[in-house]
């Protein structure tokens, strides 16, 4: 199906530091409505965590890809991949509230399980239990291959048969 749409990937540099936070924050938008925190002490928070886990993800996946989303040219959203090891990592995908439940990340999504179709490897994430995209991923084949603290290790196997 052709939308008209066009979702591409780039190659995320300094120059998008405050957009990546953007999107990041917007992942916490939920969680920092429930505290009683000033609009200073929120950001403040989400920095330190944003901060914390780019620093976590270049100490332990030096390799990772990360991108910026693109609908139709314009920034949208981030993916961070890890394609050094097998499995694929889906380490990271969001997008900004006002593009979400679109289809656009299960195309995304998608567009990664076929090339790790054609090349014959899983593609792994992990995901809080309570996640919403957990329906997202059961949909797409992922099934739960561990736990990793809070989260569930996913991983979704190639389907080898299609590019034989």
């Amino acid at each position: 199906m052709n939308t008209g749409v066009e979702i591409s990937l780039r190659s995320a540099d300094v120059a998008d530091d405050a957009f990546l936070l953007t999107v990041y924050a917007s992942t916490r938008a939920e969680e920092m409505a429930l505290v009683a925190w000033t609009s200073e002490q929120k950001q403040s928070f989400v920095q330190m965590q944003f901060d914390a886990q780019r620093r976590y993800y270049l100490t332990h996946y030096p390799q990772a890809e990360n991108y910026i989303v693109q609908k139709d040219g314009r920034p949208i959203g981030r993916m961070i991949l890890d394609r050094s090891q097998r499995p694929i990592l889906l380490m990271d995908i969001a997008l900004l509230p006002a593009y979400r439940n679109e289809g656009l990340g299960t195309t995304l999504i998608e567009s990664l399980l076929e090339e790790a179709d054609r090349m014959r490897r899983p593609v792994q994430l992990h995901v809080e239990s309570f996640n919403r995209a957990m329906r997202l991923y059961k949909r797409l084949g992922f099934m739960q291959t561990g736990e990793v603290g809070i989260y569930l290790e996913m991983t979704r196997q190639p389907k080898v048969d299609v590019y034989v």
